[in-house]
């Protein structure tokens, strides 16, 4: 990952989620974004920012992405990178307002022409299979509609014996470095590179 200073003509990325855009439970204290970042070479100056609320709601991060974000964007191209995660189905968010607010987020970006990519729920233990696959693909149908990436992490992990193993033999919910390791590996196969422009690897 390269560094920009303040006042560099580079590209500044917001990552806005819950946990695991902090990388909670990882050893290395990377999680996938900084695992993404230092897999993401550029010619141009690049900053990552990590905008991690634990447990939050879509409803939550739909009203905070674009205050904290502004604090963080530049002069130069600013992109957002939204990473909603499994909350709504703990705090019983229905799964209309789930899209409503997803769509809210990547409306008021398209308008203000910040570039958005989104990373969806990964599985966990702690709530509903069949629950947050719909939610997972509520996101994905929201996406489609308006032409925005999205990466599935909830079915291509949701047997993968990796990242089932990974998980539990943490809190349970959270994984380690490897399973933090199949999030970036997902994120980095699944358009990352042609929605920055940049060649792949």
């Amino acid at each position: 990952m390269s560094a920009a200073s303040p006042d560099a003509a580079g590209t500044r990325i917001c990552v806005v989620g819950d946990d695991l855009v902090a990388g909670l439970g990882d050893a290395r204290g990377m999680g996938w974004v900084g695992r993404v970042a230092a897999r993401t070479q550029s010619e141009t100056p690049l900053a990552f920012f990590a905008l991690a609320v634990p447990g939050e709601t879509s409803t939550s991060l739909s009203g905070r992405w674009e205050t904290e974000c502004n604090r963080r964007f530049g002069a130069g191209e600013n992109r957002l990178v939204v990473a909603p995660g499994s909350a709504d189905l703990q705090h019983g968010v229905s799964l209309a307002r789930s899209r409503l607010n997803l769509a809210n987020v990547l409306d008021d970006a398209a308008n203000r022409q910040i570039p958005t990519f989104v990373v969806g729920p990964p599985p966990r233990a702690d709530v509903s299979e069949s629950a947050l696959g719909d939610l997972s693909g509520a996101f994905a149908d929201v996406c489609q509609r308006r032409r925005v990436t999205y990466v599935e992490t909830f079915e291509p992990l949701r047997t993968h014996e990796q990242w089932l193993s990974d998980t539990s033999a943490g809190d349970g919910t959270h994984p380690q470095q490897a399973g933090y390791g199949l999030l970036a590996w997902l994120v980095l196969h699944n358009g990352w590179h042609e929605w920055l422009g940049l060649p792949q690897e």
